[in-house]
C-alpha cells in the first residue's frame, strides 16, 4: 500500500506528528499529496548523496508533474471550481522553483529525510496497535470482522493507486505512439521508414500489453469490491437486527459511525474506479486497433461497476431512528393519530453533488394492494424534505430528519363520522394488529449517476387513544420477536407461537429499559410457571392469545406485566434498580422463604390479582413459635403518589387488640435492617422554627393496618397459612406526629393534653372502677367538689 495512504489512515495523535513534520513547508504537503506515488518510487537517498545530475533530473521531473496536474485542473475547470486548489499548487511550484533551482540536492535530502520520518511514525503506530491487540485477552468475532473490512479497504485503495499509475503510464505510452505514428506518416517512405515501422510495432505491442494489464487490474478490483460489499452487507444486516432488538428494550449498540465510514470509503473507491474507466474509454476513443481488448471488455466492466455502485447505494439508505412520538414510556413504533412524531433517514455514503439537491419523499403504506380492510392514513404535514449534510457532532452525515409528521385517518364511505372506516373488509384484523410501514424515497445524483433509493421503517401500530398504548406495544413486541420478514404487514393474520426462551428475554428487556435492571432466573421462572404451568421449560410454547388476550381474571398476562412496568417507572425505579424489590415470587415460595427467618423479616412482591399493585409480606411468630405470614392490601400508583413506598415501610404501624401499635417490618429479606436498606430513599422531614412549633404540632401521613383477633391466619398442617389468607386493610392516619411516642403510632401527641388523664391518674382510676364493680356495697371515696370559674377557661 502507498506510504502516504497509510499516513492518511493513522489515528489523530499520529496524524498530528505528520502535520508537525510538514509545518515548515520545506516540501509543501500539497505536493506530497498529489505526487505521492511518484515521490515514493524515486531513489532520493542516492540523489542526496552527491549525484547532482540525478537530483537535477528528479527536480525538473517534479516541476513537470506539477505542470501536468495544473493542466488537468484547468481542463476540468467549471465555473471557477477548484480555484483554491489550483492556487495552492501554483504557489507550491513557484516556492520549490525559487528555493531549490540552484541546489536540487538539498530538496532530495529533505524528501529522503521526510520519507524516513514518515516510516518511523508508521512503525510506532503499528507497534502501539500490536501491543493493544496482544494485551487483549481475546479478539471477539466482531473485532475480527472489523479488522478484515479495514484491511480489505486498504488493499482496495492500494490496488486503485497501482491502477492509477498504470493508467498514467498507458496514457504516456499512447501519446508516444501517437507522436511517432504521425511522424512516420509525415516523413513517408524514406530510408529509415522500415526501422521506424518496427519501432512503432514494438510500441504498439507494449501498448496492447499495457491495456490488457489495466483491464486485468480492473477485473481484480471488481472482485475485491464484490467481496468487500458482501462483508458490508453482513455488517448492515447485523446492525438492523440490533436496531430491531433495541426498539423493544435490548441493550444493543446501534451506532452507525463505523458502517458510515466503511460505506463511504468503499463508495469513494468505486467512484474513483468509475472515473478511471471513463478515462480509459476516452483513450479507446482516441486510438483503437484490431483485437483491441478495450473494445470488447470496457462496456461489460462499466456495466458491472455501475451495478455494484447501485447495490451499495441502495443498501446504504437506512432508517436511523424509527418513528416515535412524545410519551413518557418512550416506546417507538407506536404512533397516535393527530399527534406529531419524528423519524430520521440516513445515507451511509457521505458523497453528494453540491450542484444538485437530494429530495426525500415520505409515504405510508406505499404498497397497500394486499392490505384489504386496513385503515388508510394521510400525512398532513409536508411529505418532502431535502437531505443535507449535518455537521452536528451527534448527527454528522447525510441525514433527512422529519420531526413534525402527523397522521390522520381517511374517512371512507359508510364509516360514519369521526373515526374513519375499514372499508369493505371491515373486521379482517383488529386495529391494534394492523401493521403500517412508512417509506422514504430519495432521488440521488452523483458524478452523472442517477438513482432512486428507498428505505422503510419497521412496521408501526397506529392508535387513536392513549389507553391503547399497552396493547399496541404488545403487538410490536410479538412482531419483532418472531417475524423473519420486517415488511410482513399481514403477520397477525396467523401469528406464530413463541418459545418461553424467546419471550422471557423480551420481558426482561422491558424491565431493563424502564429501570436499568432486568429479571433474574428465579423471577423468570415464576413468570414462566404463571404463564405456562409448573412444568414450564425453555421450549414451552406460548401463543399470541396466551400473551396478549384477556382471560377469566379480566386482564391478560401482558396487561399485568405492563401495569407493573408503569408502577416501577412512576414510583419504584430506584428501588427496582438497586434490587430491593423481589417482585415476582409465588405465595408458596414467599412463605417457604420467610418461615425460616427471624420475626419482622419482609419482602416486596407484586400482586398477582390486582393490576399494578405491590405489597410487603412479613413473618411473625405466635407464642408457640409457629410462623404467621402477613400482607397488607397492595399499594397502587395512586397510593404511592400520596406516600412513597420507602416512607410507608418506615412509618408502617400494625394495630392489634390489647397491644400497642408497632412497625412489624424490621429486616428486608434475607436479613438487611430496614433503615439500612431504605434509609437513602426516605423523604426528608421539613424543619420548622420554634415559633411555628408552638403554634402547631407537626404531622405526616403514615400507613396503619388494623388486625382484629379473628384475622389471625390459620395454618395448614405443613406450617403455612391457608391459601385464602385475608389481607390486612390499611387505615390511613392523616394527623399523626413527627415522632411516635412510646409506640403509640398516631394515638398520642408528643405533648400530653392537660385535660386528659396522665398515666398515673389513669392507673388510679382504673383501680377504683375495678373495686366498685367487684364490691358494690363498698362506699367509694368521696371526691371534693370542684368549683370552676370562667377564668379557668380563658
Amino acid at each position: 500500500m502507498a506510504q502516504w495512504q497509510q499516513i492518511q489512515n493513522l489515528e489523530s495523535a499520529n496524524r498530528d506528528q505528520v502535520h508537525q513534520l510538514y509545518s515548515d513547508d520545506c516540501l509543501p504537503m500539497e505536493v506530497r499529496q498529489y505526487l505521492a506515488y511518484w515521490i515514493e518510487e524515486q531513489n532520493w537517498s542516492q540523489a542526496a548523496q552527491g549525484d547532482c545530475s540525478q537530483a537535477q533530473c528528479l527536480f525538473h521531473t517534479m516541476l513537470t508533474h506539477l505542470d501536468d496536474e495544473l493542466g488537468r485542473l484547468m481542463l476540468r475547470e467549471e465555473n471557477n471550481s477548484n480555484i483554491v486548489l489550483k492556487h495552492n499548487l501554483r504557489r507550491s511550484k513557484l516556492h520549490l522553483q525559487a528555493t531549490y533551482q540552484d541546489n536540487p540536492e538539498q530538496l532530495a535530502h529533505i524528501i529522503d529525510n521526510l520519507l524516513k520520518q514518515e516510516q518511523a511514525i508508521l512503525s510506532a503506530a503499528a507497534a502501539a496497535c500490536q501491543v493493544e491487540v496482544v494485551s487483549s485477552p481475546a479478539v471477539s468475532a466482531a473485532s475480527s470482522q472489523q479488522y478484515n473490512i479495514e484491511n480489505r479497504l486498504l488493499e482496495m485503495r492500494k490496488t486503485i493507486q497501482n491502477l492509477k499509475c498504470s493508467m498514467e503510464y498507458l496514457e504516456e505510452l499512447q501519446d508516444t505512439f501517437d507522436f511517432r505514428f504521425k511522424t512516420y506518416q509525415l516523413l513517408g517512405n524514406d530510408q529509415k521508414a522500415s526501422e521506424r515501422k518496427q519501432v512503432l510495432q514494438v510500441i504498439l505491442n507494449n501498448l496492447d500489453s499495457c491495456r490488457r494489464d489495466v483491464l486485468a487490474q480492473i477485473q481484480e478490483l471488481l472482485g475485491r469490491s464484490d467481496t468487500l460489499r458482501g462483508l458490508l452487507l453482513e455488517e448492515l444486516a447485523q446492525w438492523q437486527d440490533r436496531q430491531r432488538q433495541a426498539c423493544i428494550g435490548a441493550p444493543c449498540d446501534t451506532s452507525l459511525k463505523l458502517l458510515e465510514k466503511w460505506f463511504t470509503g468503499t463508495a469513494e473507491d468505486l467512484f474513483h474506479l468509475l472515473h478511471l474507466l471513463r478515462t480509459l474509454h476516452e483513450l479507446h476513443q482516441k486510438m483503437t486497433y484490431e483485437q483491441d481488448p478495450l473494445k470488447a471488455q470496457l462496456p461489460q466492466l462499466e456495466k458491472r461497476l455501475q451495478e455494484q455502485i447501485s447495490v451499495l447505494l441502495k443498501s446504504a439508505f437506512v432508517v436511523e431512528s424509527q418513528p416515535i412520538f412524545p410519551h413518557p414510556s418512550r416506546r417507538p413504533l407506536v404512533l397516535k393519530t393527530s399527534q406529531k412524531f419524528s423519524v430520521r433517514a440516513r445515507l451511509l455514503v457521505k458523497l453528494m453533488d453540491p450542484n444538485s439537491s437530494m429530495e426525500v419523499k415520505i409515504e405510508i403504506d406505499k404498497d397497500a394492494a394486499n392490505l384489504g380492510g386496513f385503515r388508510r392514513f394521510n400525512i398532513l404535514t409536508s411529505a418532502t424534505k431535502t437531505m443535507v449534510m449535518d455537521f452536528q457532532p451527534q448527527v454528522e452525515g447525510l441525514v433527512c430528519d422529519f420531526k413534525h409528521i402527523t397522521l390522520r385517518e381517511q374517512k371512507t364511505c359508510g364509516s360514519g363520522k369521526g373515526k374513519g372506516g375499514k372499508g369493505l373488509n371491515e373486521g379482517s384484523l383488529p386495529a391494534l394488529e394492523e401493521l403500517h410501514i412508512i417509506t422514504f424515497t430519495l432521488d440521488y445524483c452523483y458524478q452523472g449517476l442517477k438513482l432512486k433509493l428507498q428505505a422503510s421503517t419497521l412496521p408501526v401500530v397506529i392508535i387513536s387513544n392513549i389507553n391503547q398504548m399497552s396493547s399496541a406495544w404488545a403487538s410490536i413486541l410479538w412482531f419483532i420477536m418472531l417475524s423473519p420478514d420486517p415488511k410482513n404487514q399481514l403477520f397477525f393474520c396467523n401469528p406464530p407461537s413463541a418459545t418461553w426462551a424467546q419471550l422471557s428475554s423480551v420481558i426482561s428487556w422491558q424491565f431493563l429499559a424502564v429501570a436499568e435492571r432486568g429479571l433474574n432466573p428465579k423471577q423468570l421462572c415464576m413468570l414462566g410457571e404463571k404463564l405456562c404451568g409448573s412444568d414450564v421449560t425453555l421450549q414451552s410454547p406460548v401463543t399470541w392469545a396466551q400473551f396478549a388476550k384477556d382471560i377469566a381474571s379480566g386482564f391478560s398476562f401482558w396487561t399485568w406485566i405492563d401495569e407493573i412496568l408503569t408502577l416501577i417507572q412512576d414510583s419504584l425505579k430506584d428501588l427496582w434498580k438497586n434490587g430491593l424489590i423481589m417482585g415476582f415470587v409465588s405465595r408458596k415460595k414467599e412463605k417457604s422463604l420467610l418461615k425460616k427467618k427471624m420475626a419482622g423479616t419482609f419482602l416486596l412482591r407484586f400482586s398477582e390479582t390486582i393490576r399494578g399493585g405491590i405489597t410487603c409480606t412479613w413473618v411473625e411468630y405466635d407464642d408457640q413459635g409457629c410462623p404467621k405470614i402477613q400482607s397488607p392490601e397492595p399499594y397502587r400508583r395512586e397510593d404511592l403518589k400520596t406516600l412513597a413506598l420507602p416512607d410507608i415501610i418506615s412509618d408502617y404501624q400494625l394495630l392489634a387488640d390489647k397491644a400497642f401499635p408497632e412497625n412489624p417490618l424490621r429486616y428486608l429479606y434475607p436479613d438487611i435492617p430496614r433503615d439500612e436498606a431504605f434509609g437513602p430513599y426516605y423523604s426528608p422531614h421539613r424543619e420548622v422554627d420554634m415559633a411555628e412549633q408552638r403554634k402547631y404540632l407537626s404531622r405526616r401521613f403514615i400507613r396503619v393496618s388494623n388486625r382484629q383477633p379473628d384475622e389471625v391466619q390459620s395454618l395448614e398442617p405443613n406450617g403455612f397459612p391457608a391459601e385464602d389468607d385475608r389481607l390486612l386493610s390499611d387505615i390511613v392516619s392523616y394527623n399523626t406526629i413527627e415522632e411516635l411516642e412510646h409506640g403509640m403510632g398516631g394515638l398520642l401527641c408528643e405533648k400530653q393534653d392537660p385535660f386528659l388523664p396522665q398515666l398515673v391518674e389513669e392507673q388510679h382510676l382504673t383501680q377504683v372502677c375495678s373495686e366498685l364493680f367487684e364490691d358494690p356495697e363498698k362506699t367509694p371515696e368521696v371526691f371534693p367538689e370542684l368549683e370552676l370559674g370562667e377564668e379557668d377557661f380563658q
